[in-house]
């Protein structure tokens, strides 16, 4: 404690406090625990020049990257945000006439908010279609819960085997995870695995379907007839419940559309938005699975194993979880409201 630049502006302080109280150099010193060279020099230093703040933030080596330069580093992200740390190091350092190195591009994107994180994966929506999830999202704004609880979901999904590791990574700031620049499109995917048909409610999980092959007509027809007509009749016995499915080829062929018409005095089919799975509570329970899939202590090795699996996690799925899920909607409807029928966060 010899130095006096090693106090801080407090001690300083309580050091020149301490003095004008009246209490001696020995006083004050056994007072803070300073040394009594340390409080001579402190205040002396305030009696000469009337300050108590040290000098030594202005010591230490000069930053490399003043403001001009974070602005700077920060278009070069704005424009390529999967730029690596190497290839925004030497883009930066292109035409400065003093150059900086890998360590301290890191050390200034965090400083500015900056990390390096993986994008959310979205829909890619049309035009087209935003002002359809637009619409649907108009037309659903005063939906309350309860009204929620009329619906059952269902989707199609399909579990892999092995999964890609995925290491795109974009450079983002903690409240830029949806801009569109932040994020990746994604389309359908396909390739070995078992894919499964479900259907769930507020009130209970309904069935959970595999389907051996690429689902068509004929199989779809054979799933609503099956599974989708006893549920409904089952849990909305009043004709009040809705059933909700998305715009997959094989739910709008004709076969399908009659049989729907049909039974519309037993349901009704809700119309539905394209590109919507963020609308879709079960998309949430897929990621339920998937995750119970990968926390397995033994994973599956064949598509047997696989699909029993499956079939088991779905089964001791909570309802706590799938509750929440719907209590969500009316949340959701206002995320699409905000985002003008584009990507919300679900």
């Amino acid at each position: 404690m010899g130095k006096t630049g090693d106090l801080s502006n407090f001690a300083r302080g309580m050091v020149v406090g301490a003095r004008r109280a009246g209490l001696s150099i020995s006083q004050s010193a056994q007072l803070l625990g300073f040394s009594r060279t340390t409080i001579s020099r402190v205040y002396k230093e305030w009696c000469e020049k009337g300050k108590t703040s040290s000098m030594r933030q202005s010591c230490g080596r000069k930053c490399l990257v003043d403001a001009r330069g974070q602005r700077r580093m920060g278009r070069l992200i704005q424009a390529d945000r999967r730029a690596t740390l190497t290839e925004i190091t030497t883009r930066y350092n292109r035409g400065m006439q003093q150059s900086i190195c890998e360590a301290t591009t890191r050390t200034t994107l965090r400083r500015m908010g900056y990390n390096s994180r993986r994008p959310h994966r979205v829909p890619l929506i049309s035009t087209t279609n935003r002002k359809k999830r637009l619409q649907f999202a108009q037309a659903h704004q005063n939906w309350t819960v309860e009204d929620w609880k009329n619906v059952a979901w269902s989707d199609e999904s399909r579990f892999l085997l092995r999964h890609s590791n995925g290491r795109v990574r974009i450079w983002r700031k903690q409240n830029e995870n949806m801009d569109p620049s932040c994020l990746i499109t994604t389309v359908q995917a396909s390739g070995g695995g078992v894919m499964v048909w479900g259907m769930f409610s507020w009130h209970t999980l309904g069935p959970l379907v595999p389907i051996g092959h690429r689902l068509n007509a004929t199989g779809y027809l054979s799933i609503v007839s099956d599974h989708v007509h006893p549920f409904m009749t089952t849990m909305y016995p009043s004709s009040d419940g809705y059933f909700q499915q998305d715009n997959a080829p094989c739910h709008k062929v004709r076969i399908i559309s009659n049989w729907f018409l049909e039974h519309d005095n037993e349901f009704t089919v809700l119309k539905w938005p394209p590109q919507s799975p963020d609308l879709n509570p079960i998309e949430h329970l897929w990621n339920v699975v998937e995750w119970e899939l990968r926390a397995l202590d033994v994973h599956p090795t064949n598509l047997h194993q696989l699909q029993d699996a499956i079939l088991s996690i779905w089964a001791n799925i909570s309802k706590e979880c799938f509750q929440h899920l719907v209590e969500s909607m009316p949340r959701r409807i206002k995320a699409v409201l905000k985002a003008k029928g584009g990507q919300t966060p679900y």
